[in-house]
Parts: C-alpha cells; structure tokens; sequence
C-alpha cells in the first residue's frame, strides 16, 4: 500500500524547486538524494505510488456506505441475497480501483512493490465472491493512507509555517517620498520600504530610521523579542511589533536569509539517512519474497482467505515510514530553536559526537569589547570619568569608543559634544570637552602629551590576560583608567557544564588570541583545554589530530574565519548565522541565533531521533512477522490484517512526533491571556507574540 516516502513528496512550487530554489552553490555541496516526482509518478524507492494520495475522502465514504449496506440488507433480511452482494460490489470496486489502478502503473513501468501485494488481495477477495471483505480490506488500507498522508503533511505544514512568513506585498517609498504598494518579488536591492507596527518585514535590509521591537523567532529561535534601531540589520519574516521602521533592502526575494533557510530545510528533507539508503536497496527483492510465502502457504492450505491476509500483513508501510517519520519530526523541532540541519544524516552523526572544538572570539566570547572597570582616581567620580571618556571618544569608530558610548547609554550619562576632535590610530584621542583638553588613549599617548607618569601605579589588572586599558587625562592630569575586555557568553559555561554531564569526552577552545588571553575565557567557561595563538591552518591541525585519536569532532566557529576549521571536522556547526551567507555556507549545522544551550540539545535531539528509529523499526518488524505467523495460522482474517497494517503505521507516525516537541523548555512559555505580557515589555494592549505552534495531529 503507498505510504509516502516523506522524502520524496515534496513537488516543486512555481519558482520553489524543492531544495533548489536558486543557485547558491551551496545546496550540491552535501549529499542530497533527490528523488523529484510529478503528481502520481512512483518512488521507485520505497515501491510506494504518490497517487492514491490523491483520493478524495468523498470516495471512500461512498465506497464504504455501499459495503456497509451490504452488511446490513444481509444481516436483516436473508443471506446471500442480491442486493447484499450488488451493494458490496458496487463499493468493493470504488474503493478497490485507486488500488488496482496503482498496482498496474507501477507493472507497466516494470516495477514490481508492495502496491501489488494489496492489489492482489482485492482482486483475490474480489474473484472469490467476498465482496464484503474486499471492499472492507480496501477501505482499511485506503484510511491508514488517508490517515498517514495527512499526518505526514502536518508535519510538513509545521515546517512550512516556520518559514513561509514573508508577505507578499511590501510598502516601498518612492523617491518623491511617497509610499506604494508592490509585490515582494518586485523588490530591488537598495530600495526603501516602510514595515510598520504588526506587519512582517519583506525583505533583508538596514534600518534608515526609527526603533522597534521584532519578534524574530521563526529566524533565529529566540522566543523573546529583540530590539532594533538605526543602523541594525532586520531580517524577512520576522515580525515587527511596536514602531514605523524604513528598511534599506540588503537582500531580497529568495537571497533573504529566510528564503536560504526555506531551500535548506527543504533539500534537508530530501537527503537520506544510510539505514534508508539500505532499505531502498532490498525494497526490490521484498515483494517477490512475500509471493513465495503466499504461494508456500496457498500449497500447504489452500485456502485464499490466508494467503489473502498474508498479503496484507507484509506490506511493510510501518517499516518504510520508520526514518522519514522520524526525521521530518526532528528537522522541525530543530527549525522551531533556529538550528538549521542541512542532511538529515548529520542529525544521526551528532548523536555519535564525543568532542568539541570552539573557537574562542564570536563564539564562547561575544566578540566586542566591553566595559568591565571603571577606575577614577582622586576625588573624580565614576559617572564623570565616563561622561568625558566617552565624550572625547564620541566620533571615533574604535571598539573601544564604540563600548564606552554604550555604556554612557546604559547608564544614562548624558555625553558632551567634542570639539577640536583628532584620533591618532593605535594610540588615542584628544578633543576639547567643556573647555578643557581631554587625551583618551594608551598609557604612552598621555606620556607622549605631557601627562606625568606616576597614573600607571594605579593599575591592578593585567593586559596580558585580555584587558585592554584605556587612560583619561584632563588639562594635563590623569583622572582614571578604563578596563575593558571581550565579554564570554552568559550561557557559556551552563552549556559546556551541559555536554559533559551527556557524555562529551574532550572539549577543547582553540583561538588565534594571545595564550593568557585564551586561558582567561577557559577558566570562566569551564574548558580545561586550551590552545592559543593559533593561526586558521593551525587550527585545521588540531582538530585533524583530535580526529585521529578515534574522536568525532564537532568544530563550533562564528563561520567568518573558521570555515577551513569547520569543515576539517566531522560536523561543523556556525553559530550566528542569521543574516550571514559565509556562516551558512562554510558549516553543516547553522545556528540562527549565539545562544550555546543548542548544542547539548542538539545532541540530545540527535540521540532521541535514533533512539525513536529504532523503536519505529521494532514495531514494523513485530507487525510484519507477527501478521505473516498470524495470517499463516489462519488466527486473523484479512480484515483483521487489514486493520492491523493500519495500527503498525499509526503507531510509528505518533511514536515519531514525540520528537516535534523536542526542546521546549529552551523557549520562556508564552501568555495567550490577552493582556499578559508576551512580548517582553510590549504594551498590555498588543497582541501577545508566540512562534508558530507545530502540528502534531492529523491536518
């Protein structure tokens, strides 16, 4: 009987080839077995007919209605009258045809599947005069493919609703400023569109004016909303909460990062784990073997009703759902927390991974400078040391402007304007602040301008170890010092706490920082091996020699400069790769979001997949053999069987959308009271902001 091969129901949308929905080189560097069928054509693969697929609900109410009738004019009036048996016909044939019709495709192509076996058994009950049982048999078969299809589909549609958010129109300005209506496909790069409060964002692009809130989940798996202004990138799909925005389109259409997420969950749907690749392969002799077994038992018995329910209890449809069922249900609980699995068989092999490799900045570390100390000598206050530093620094594009601006925000301290403003690369700044003559910069800068040199005894941390110290003069007099330093991850330290309590051996950071800088962020993040002042292709070598001491190695990078590291792995994982084509590219797994706690439930997903296969495998194989000894000793009738092969494949679906639930507790609940505040600081009035639920139930 068909059971669709989740891989291969997919049909290409108009100017969404399934996968491939533009060349980006990406998509052929992985091993996508696509099987790509029109309405109808069969999976070779699996022996299973995508047509009868199509058969519509109508029919088989009808179908049934009429074996129903059969029953009844027999058990109220007389046996074998007429009418009982005209009635049971008529619907034996609506509901056996789609069958037969199938099974006889599949002949004229040369393929001999598991179709035929349930042809057989309509036609056998067919030709015995056992119109009742017939129509009963394809009436069970027809409903559990009715029922597994559309089950199936739910689980696709909870995917599809994860990444087709992207309106279809986008409000673009004109360069007389005044706004028009246009369809997305229509946008260019560089054009301006207006996003307002509840609408989703049409295309990639930076913010030119106003600030809101978005919710950004479908992209990046952060169940709370994020804070957007000036200057930020935004993302398509993702929905825009509380102010006007203008957006400058950076990518559109399918070059948006949802639209390269979309083709990668869809080609990841497509690829194929190896135990699949091994069913395929024995499909072919299956058949002719459940032929054997109908004949052996016809020999021995004679009776038709046995090999008749023979047939039906060997057609494998728990079995070939097993791995599809399975990974489609995993796909989509990784795509809700913005982990993006571009072959299903990474899902398996991270399941195996006993070793870690990050790098060290954008990945364990935030990757910009922060303010860590404020250190004002004499009667000079903290907040005032601030305010000038951050005033003298104000035009400067130096990290450490950039951190000191920042925090003046934060804070609230008001900064001044500058004037006379000069910066002298690598060492300061110097500018005039309320009159006076402010030099920010390193220690020789205020040397160098006359600052007396007796400031650095004040000085209680060690640069060596990652802090970058900025001093601040007025009129000739040091007045303190800054500490700043890359900040590590919050969630750094409980996440590798994490992947040594499921089992990692060996975590390892490798950074291309000086070596006190490198030991500092592994003794805050918990990681006992570190290597610094590693060069890219030191960084390959490494990882090359933990692999050759029988780890499987997983390398965790920002995917901007890792990308030889990341490959050199057995699976490279880019964090942050909302937004950015290299990170995308250059790993297997792609993290949408920075956020550490994905890579212990990763593996966690990884492992509870395999662990559903095998359980989806056992139940198949229990109902195969169990149906054949059963069917062979004469203890079930072909309905019976019939209703079994319905209960095998049920069984399987719901075992497998355990895994959709997967991971929700990485995302804070969200309130659907109406006035609960579930956008994160969203007004009482807004609607609250939840992520599309998956389905879990039949469509």
């Amino acid at each position: 009987m068909q059971v669709t091969s989740l891989l291969n129901r997919q049909e290409p949308k108009p100017g969404h080839d399934a996968g491939h929905s533009h060349d980006h080189g990406h998509h052929h560097d992985h091993d996508h077995d696509h099987h790509h069928h029109g309405a109808g054509e069969s999976c070779s693969s699996c022996g299973h007919d995508h047509s009868h697929s199509e058969v519509k609900l109508t029919q088989v109410v009808l179908g049934l209605l009429f074996v129903i009738n059969g029953f009844l004019v027999e058990w109220f009036f007389e046996k074998g009258t007429m009418a009982a048996d005209a009635s049971a016909m008529i619907g034996a044939v609506i509901l056996g045809w789609p069958i037969v019709m199938t099974a006889m495709k599949d002949l004229r192509a040369g393929r001999l599947s598991t179709n035929e076996l349930v042809a057989l058994a309509v036609i056998a009950s067919f030709a015995s005069g056992n119109y009742r049982e017939a129509g009963m048999v394809a009436f069970f078969m027809l409903m559990g493919e009715i029922i597994e299809t559309r089950t199936a589909d739910g689980a696709r549609k909870s995917i599809e609703s994860l990444i087709k958010l992207t309106p279809t129109k986008a409000r673009r300005i004109r360069p007389d400023g005044k706004e028009e209506e246009v369809a997305v496909a229509d946008l260019q790069i560089n054009d301006v569109i207006r996003v307002r409060p509840g609408d989703n964002v049409s295309a990639d692009g930076i913010i030119q004016s106003g600030q809101t809130s978005l919710n950004q989940a479908n992209i990046t798996g952060e169940s709370l909303p994020v804070d957007k202004k000036v200057g930020d990138e935004v993302f398509a799909g993702t929905q825009n909460l509380t102010g006007v925005l203008e957006v400058k389109v950076s990518r559109a259409g399918q070059d948006t990062t949802l639209g390269r997420v979309r083709s990668l969950i869809l080609a990841a749907e497509q690829t194929k784990l190896p135990i699949m690749r091994i069913v395929d392969q024995y499909m072919g002799f299956y058949t002719p073997l459940v032929l054997v077994i109908g004949a052996l038992v016809w020999t021995f018995t004679h009776e038709l009703s046995r090999v008749i329910a023979v047939f039906i209890v060997a057609c494998p449809c728990a079995f070939i759902l097993a791995t599809p069922t399975a990974m489609v249900a995993a796909l989509s609980a990784a795509a809700r927390l913005g982990i993006l699995i571009k072959n299903v068989a990474n899902i398996e092999l991270a399941a195996r991974i006993n070793a870690f490799v990050f790098d060290k900045t954008g990945t364990l570390t935030h990757g910009r400078l922060v303010v860590s100390r404020l250190a004002p000598l004499g009667s000079t206050k903290p907040a005032e040391l601030l305010r000038i530093a951050a005033s003298a620094e104000r035009y400067s594009n130096h990290p450490t402007a950039k951190a000191l601006s920042s925090l003046a925000g934060e804070a609230g301290v008001p900064m001044a304007e500058p004037a006379d403003f000069a910066e002298t690369a690598g060492r300061g700044v110097s500018a005039t602040v309320d009159g006076r003559r402010v030099h920010v910069g390193r220690a020789q800068w205020l040397v160098d301008n006359g600052v007396p040199q007796d400031f650095q005894g004040s000085v209680d941390l060690n640069e060596t170890e990652g802090f970058s110290l900025v001093f601040v003069a007025v009129d000739g007099h040091c007045i303190g010092w800054v500490g700043l330093q890359d900040q590590t991850r919050a969630e750094a330290k409980e996440a590798l706490a994490e992947l040594k309590a499921i089992g990692v051996r060996r975590l390892a950071m490798v950074s291309g920082d000086r070596a006190p800088v490198a030991r500092r962020v592994g003794a805050e993040v918990g990681c006992d091996e570190v290597v610094g002042e590693c060069l890219p292709q030191n960084k390959v070598e490494f990882v090359k020699a933990v692999r050759s001491k029988g780890y499987r190695v997983a390398v965790v990078g920002d995917g901007v400069n890792d990308a030889p590291a990341l490959a050199a792995g057995d699976l490279g994982v880019a964090m942050g790769a909302a937004g950015s084509e290299v990170a995308i590219n250059s790993a297997s797994i792609a993290l949408m979001n920075n956020d550490l706690r994905r890579l212990p439930f990763l593996i966690r997903l990884s492992r509870m997949t395999r662990a559903v296969i095998n359980q989806n495998f056992l139940i198949g194989v229990i109902f195969v053999i169990g149906g054949l000894v059963l069917a062979a000793m004469k203890i079930i009738s072909p309905i019976v069987a019939a209703i079994m092969h319905v209960l095998g494949a049920l069984l399987v679906v719901f075992n497998s959308f355990r895994l959709v639930r997967q991971g929700e507790e990485l995302e804070p609940f969200i309130q659907t009271a109406p006035h609960a505040d579930a956008a994160g600081g969203a007004a009482p009035s807004e609607a609250p902001v939840g992520r599309p639920r998956l389905a879990t139930t039949p469509a």
